[in-house]
């Protein structure tokens, strides 16, 4: 409601990846749409960047238990930066978002939902902060001049502790991260980082979020 995310006539894209981030935003997203005051279309839409039909169960499995109608479509991202040895991440990254760019729009949709939540907004910040230098994170919403799309991010507000008491309280066996570079990328120190500032400083991560909201960062003025 503060930025005005979703609008009566939007069809969104709510994009699954089968986390516990976009399972839950799926969910939220679902409940909005029944019980919230805007007329609005969702699809549920998932990009298959090469799982495994293990993983690929386990996806349509959750997705199943929560009630969520998945329109998946296939890729061979995995298959192309597999062999990559220098920024395989950007590639995957580029990829991913060109392919969930083309999928959505092709469906007629304008705007795109992503599941990120208040500790990967903290996290980019200082990412930017202390790499490149510059303050600012992404937003709760953004337009892409490029594609044509708008990016909403509900869930800026949740912290992931509140995201995995969610799946627990649900039972959802959450798939499990297929990323090589999960757990050694910069980002996990970053969250080692914030876990030591918030034992020193107990509201650290309010006080962060607080001056984010207030600042000029693009995106995150209210309306």
């Amino acid at each position: 409601d503060e930025y005005k995310l979703i609008k009566d006539g939007d069809k969104v894209a709510v994009c699954i990846s089968g986390g516990k981030d976009s399972m839950l935003l799926a969910k939220c997203m679902e409940e909005f749409q029944k019980h919230g005051p805007i007329e609005f279309e969702a699809i549920y839409l998932c990009m298959n960047p090469g799982y495994s039909e293990k993983h690929l169960k386990e996806l349509t499995d959750n997705a199943k238990l929560l009630n969520i109608p998945l329109d998946i479509f296939e890729t061979n991202i995995f298959d192309v930066v597999h062999d990559i040895k220098e920024s395989p991440c950007y590639l995957c990254a580029r990829m991913r978002r060109g392919y969930l760019y083309a999928n959505a729009k092709k469906r007629g949709c304008n705007k795109i939902a992503l599941g990120h939540n208040e500790d990967d907004v903290l996290e980019t910040f200082f990412l930017n902060l202390l790499y490149a230098g510059n303050l600012s994170t992404f937003a709760p919403t953004s337009y892409m001049d490029k594609s044509k799309i708008t990016l909403i991010r509900p869930m800026v507000y949740i912290p992931e502790k509140e995201v995995r008491k969610f799946v627990r309280r649900q039972g959802i066996e959450v798939m499990p991260k297929v990323c090589p570079m999960d757990g050694v990328s910069k980002r996990e120190s970053i969250k080692e980082l914030i876990y030591k500032l918030v034992i020193e400083i107990p509201t650290v991560r309010a006080n962060i979020m607080g001056a984010i909201r207030r600042s000029n960062i693009n995106g995150w003025k209210e309306f």
